[in-house]
C-alpha cells in the first residue's frame, strides 16, 4: 500500500534486528577485493528524524535504538551497528537514524554500486534529492522493488548482497518475496539474500516462515527477535525475522553471542526470547 512511511516505526526493535545484520552481511562482502552491488528493494527514506516529523507520533525508536544507545559494552556484532547509528549523530544525543541505503552507502568503497528501489513516490522523490549529485554509485529507481529486482539480476561483479523487506501492509507481498526470491537464485543462485518479515498475528505472517525454511536449496540462516507476547486484540508487531540464503560462516557465533542481549535488552514482558537456525557448509 503506498500510505506507508516508514519513518513512523524508525529505529524501532525490527530496524535493530535487520541492520544489525544488514551491516554484517556488507561487512563480510567488503573482504574480498571485487566491487559488489547492494540491491534493496524496498529503500525506503536514506535518514529518519526521531526528534521531529513522523517518528515521534508512537517513538517506536525508545523501545528499539534508544536502549542500545547509551551502552558503553556491546558484543561486536551490536557495536558494529550502533557505529553506523553514530555516523549520522553529531554529539551525544540520539536525533537521527539511518534508513538501509544510507547505512550500505556508510560501508561501500568507490568501486561498489547501491542500487535502491522505491514504489512510493514521496519517498522516491525523497531519496532521489537525498542522493541526487552527490554520488555517481548510488541509483535511485521509482519502481515496484520486487519486479525492479528481478531486472538487474545477474549483476554486472557477480557479487551483491539484496536487501528485501517490504512493509507487509499488502498481504500480496508475502507471495512476492517468495517468488522474488525463488526466480530471484534462479537467476543469481550466488548472490547474498536477506529477507526481512514482521511477526504479526496474520496467517500470511505465519505461513511465510514456514515457506522460507522449505525454500533451504543451500546454505542458509533464519533469526527471530519476538520482544513480546501477541497483543489480546490481535494486533500490532510483536517481533520480526531474517532470513538469509549464502550467510557468512561467521554470522551464527556473532548472532549467538547477541541475540541474548537483544532479548535482554529490547525484551518488553516475559514472552521475548529469540531462536537462530542455520546449514552453513
Amino acid at each position: 500500500m503506498l500510505s506507508y512511511r516508514h519513518s513512523f516505526h524508525a529505529g524501532n526493535h525490527a530496524d535493530v534486528l535487520k541492520h544489525a545484520v544488514f551491516v554484517q552481511l556488507l561487512r563480510h562482502i567488503l573482504k574480498k577485493d571485487k566491487p559488489f552491488w547492494c540491491i534493496d528493494t524496498h529503500a525506503g527514506a536514506a535518514l529518519h528524524a526521531l526528534d521531529e516529523g513522523y517518528a515521534t507520533k508512537n517513538a517506536e525508536y525508545e523501545s528499539g535504538i534508544s536502549r542500545l544507545w547509551g551502552r558503553k559494552v556491546l558484543p561486536p556484532l551490536l557495536d558494529d551497528y550502533l557505529a553506523q547509528v553514530r555516523a549520522v549523530n553529531r554529539g551525544p544525543e540520539l536525533r537521527s537514524y539511518p534508513g538501509s541505503p544510507q547505512i550500505a552507502l556508510q560501508l561501500l568503497r568507490k568501486k561498489d554500486s547501491l542500487r535502491l528501489f522505491e514504489l512510493h513516490s514521496t519517498e522516491s522523490e525523497q531519496l532521489e534529492k537525498y542522493f541526487r549529485g552527490s554520488d555517481a554509485r548510488v541509483e535511485v529507481l521509482a519502481g515496484d522493488g520486487f519486479t525492479g529486482l528481478l531486472s538487474v539480476l545477474p549483476p554486472p561483479p557477480r557479487r551483491a548482497v539484496i536487501l528485501i523487506d517490504p512493509s507487509y501492509e499488502d498481504k500480496n507481498d508475502y507471495a512476492s518475496v517468495i517468488y522474488a526470491l525463488e526466480e530471484g537464485l534462479r537467476r543469481f543462485a550466488t548472490g547474498v539474500y536477506m529477507v526481512w518479515y514482521p511477526q504479526v498475528q496474520r496467517r500470511e505472517s505465519v505461513q511465510l516462515a514456514q515457506d522460507l525454511r522449505r525454500l533451504r536449496q543451500s546454505d542458509w540462516l533464519h533469526v527471530t527477535l519476538t520482544v513480546k507476547d501477541p497483543a489480546a486484540d490481535g494486533l500490532g508487531l510483536h517481533g520480526s525475522g531474517v532470513y538469509i540464503v549464502n550467510p557468512p560462516w561467521t554470522l551464527p557465533a556473532l548472532l549467538k553471542e547477541s541475540m541474548p542481549w537483544l532479548v535482554e535488552g529490547l525484551g518488553q514482558d516475559d514472552g521475548a526470547l529469540f531462536s537462530l537456525d542455520y546449514e552453513i557448509a
